[in-house]
Formats: C-alpha cells, structure tokens, sequence
C-alpha cells in the first residue's frame, strides 16, 4: 500500500511537470513560427498551451514512466519564411529555449520554497511545502531533460534543424532521408543506456548553470539569514 502511494505521488508530481513542459515546448514553436510569418500552426489551433493540443497518448506516458517521449510535432511551412533555413532554426530552437526559461523559473520557487520550508514545523503548512518542492524540482529536470534531449543535433530532433544552419542543403537532405532510422537509432541508444552518460553530464552542466543563474537567492538568504 506505502509503494502504491508513493507510486500515485510520484505520477501526479511528474504528471504536472508533464503537463506545462511540453505544451510550453510545442507552444514556442508555434508562436515563434507565426511571428516569423509562417501562420500553419495558428491555423490548426496549435498556437495554446491546451495541453490536450500537443500531447502525443503514447508519447506523453512513455514520458510519464520513462522519461523520455514526445508530443505532437507543431507543423511549420518553411516556405512561409523569408528566409527558409533561419526561419526552421529559430522555430526549432524556440522549444528548448522555452523549456530552459520553464526551468529557470522553476528553479526560483523551488529555492524559495526550500527556504520557507527551514522556518515551518513539520506539520500541514511543511507538508505543503515540501511537496511544492518537490513538484518545482521536478519541473526543473523534465524541462532541463527535454531541453537537452530536443538539442540533440540529429533528426527529427529539434538540434538537427539549427545543424542545418552549418551543413551544405545536399548533405542536410541526404540524413532527412534517414530520418526514420536515425530516430529509431536514437531512441534505441536512448532506452538500452548508451546515452546515459552523456545527456547526465549535459543535464548536470544546464543544472549548475541554473543554480547560479539563480544564486542570488541563496546570497539574500545568507544575508538575511
């Protein structure tokens, strides 16, 4: 009974992570496509954070109890953009950009929260508390993991269509073709831990640089304190 609570606990806690970190992610596409003049997304309701919008069934629970998943690509056009290929690497780069901002502000409350938390008993107002905390630190990994893994600068992810910046359109083209296999390959050095090791080191390098990014909190609460 004890394992099943925790087991609800931690599904609601990541559930909620869940639920801001990907509509955030597929909303800055949407809304950074449409500013550059591709409208596609806008026209099939994709520019909301209505979570039931983005979310891919399948995709969102292998998130939910592996996490790693996806959501439903945002359509964008790139004949919409002046220009094509800057246009796809700032729409792409939007999602990661919007997850690390997500984390950020995470980060704040969940630092405030920590401090609040040292002057409360332990009874409901702690409990509280500490669950707050749980959950903001919760939301900082999903959206640090996402934005990570998104970075990747292999198709369909969202990395490869910055990588497109640097690489001659015939070579770009030429992996688009293997997009497919090149997904499955990942997902596959995903799930049997290959990458393991790298997507840590890089998770740990975006977290300390949000930890500092936000030490001024910590510096007020030394002073204060």
């Amino acid at each position: 009974m004890n394992y099943m609570v925790k087991f609800l606990y931690r599904t609601f806690v990541y559930g909620i992570a869940l639920l801001t970190a990907l509509p955030f992610h597929e909303y800055a596409h949407a809304w950074t496509a449409n500013k550059l003049g591709d409208p596609t997304a806008r026209w099939q309701g994709r520019l909301t954070l209505n979570p039931m919008r983005h979310l891919d069934p399948f995709g969102a629970l292998l998130m939910l109890f592996t996490g790693i998943g996806w959501a439903k690509p945002v359509p964008i056009n790139p004949r919409n953009f002046k220009r094509p290929k800057e246009g796809m690497a700032i729409s792409s780069l939007a999602g990661p950009v919007s997850n690390l901002l997500l984390a950020l502000g995470s980060m704040v409350f969940y630092k405030l929260f920590i401090i609040l938390g040292i002057y409360l008993d332990s009874g409901f107002l702690g409990t509280l508390v500490a669950s707050l905390c749980n959950i903001f630190s919760t939301m900082v990994g999903v959206n640090v993991g996402l934005a990570v893994f998104n970075l990747i600068p292999l198709p369909p992810l969202d990395g490869s269509r910055v990588l497109n910046l640097f690489l001659p359109e015939r070579i770009y083209f030429q992996l688009m073709q293997y997009e497919r296999m090149i997904m499955i390959f990942v997902m596959f050095a995903v799930f049997s831990g290959v990458l393991d090791r790298p997507l840590a080191i890089a998770r740990n390098v975006v977290w300390e640089g949000l930890d500092f990014l936000t030490g001024f909190i910590d510096l007020i609460f030394r002073l204060v304190g």
